[in-house]
């Protein structure tokens, strides 16, 4: 069996929010740039997410993976961007984390796999994703 067989893909609803926002500090546990401000990272990622989450558009998604016992392992939060020079509109992955429980287990990999699949039934031609360095 492969690592991702009993994990199920499926869209984030209200109810899922004490679990999102629970796994928004790992966003910046690698230690973000100098430059940036942890704190005013925090209240941002959580003010867009749930603000997505309670009032979705058809250009926002949050997918939540979970195992077949109903237990929340980690999501992606997916946005519409247009190209700077083309104004082409692309996918975006705004936020992909994994809850400690759910390491070494293809989370990642499961949700990265629904990111694309949701870029392409948009009709995107690519799905970006911005990382710190030391992330």
């Amino acid at each position: 069996m492969s690592p991702t067989a009993d994990i199920q893909i499926r869209p984030a609803t209200p109810g899922d929010k004490e679990f999102l926002v629970s796994l928004l500090p790992r966003l910046v546990e690698f230690g973000p740039p100098p430059w940036r401000d942890v704190a005013q990272m925090m209240t941002i990622d959580r003010e867009v997410l749930c603000k997505n989450l309670s009032a979705p558009s058809p250009g926002i998604a949050i997918f939540i993976a979970e195992d077949v016992g109903g237990a929340a392992l980690g999501f992606i939060h997916l946005v519409t961007l247009t190209d700077y020079y083309t104004r082409e509109e692309h996918g975006h992955i705004s936020d992909v984390v994994v809850a400690p429980d759910g390491e070494g287990r293809g989370i990642a990999r499961a949700l990265m796999t629904k990111g694309e699949e949701w870029a392409r039934s948009k009709g995107y031609r690519w799905l970006t994703l911005s990382v710190f360095a030391r992330n």
